[in-house]
């Protein structure tokens, strides 16, 4: 059997993959993140999406898609928290000025606002959260990412333009 024509669909052929790439994407979230635990749930959540594509991936391209998957769950992870965190540092005060309707309205908005930018594709969330909450520029931010000032402004133009549409009603 060549290489070309092994199906990763093949529970052998998918217990090679796992066996050989499992560490090396373990260690390649590890080295992203720090800690083993959740390196080692995302690499697993990385082999699950293997197997429910693994109709639509050759096996020449497994150990890619995996780390490539393993990577955009992580960002998926850093931006989550990185709004959980700007969440929690809003102050909260003890007291009721603000009515209850406002307290509703409030919190509605802030749901439906990270909604939105959770629903944002990958590049755009990942700059416009570099930028408005950990303050880089746009230069910083095409430094970080490999890519050009030039795309760095068009993934937030769009990232903004999403954003009005996602929150519109509010």
């Amino acid at each position: 059997m060549g290489l070309s024509s092994k199906s990763v669909c093949d529970r052998p052929v998918f217990t090679n993959i796992f066996e050989t790439h499992a560490e090396s994407v373990r260690n390649f979230i590890y080295y992203k993140c720090g800690d083993k635990d959740q390196a080692e749930d995302l690499m697993q959540e990385a082999f699950i999406k293997l197997w429910q594509n693994c109709k639509k991936v050759f096996f020449e391209k497994a150990k890619g898609f995996l780390c490539t998957v393993a990577n955009n769950l992580f960002l998926n992870q850093v931006a989550h928290n990185k709004v959980r965190l700007e969440y929690s540092k809003i102050p909260r005060s003890n007291k009721n000025v603000e009515t209850p309707d406002f307290v509703m309205e409030e919190k509605e908005f802030m749901n439906t606002l990270q909604k939105a930018i959770a629903e944002l594709p990958d590049g755009q969330r990942e700059v416009f959260l570099l930028n408005r909450i950990d303050k880089k520029t746009y230069k910083e931010i095409a430094e970080m990412l490999g890519i050009s000032v030039k795309a760095v402004e068009k993934r937030m133009h769009n990232a903004l333009k999403e954003l009005r549409k996602l929150v519109k009603n509010i």
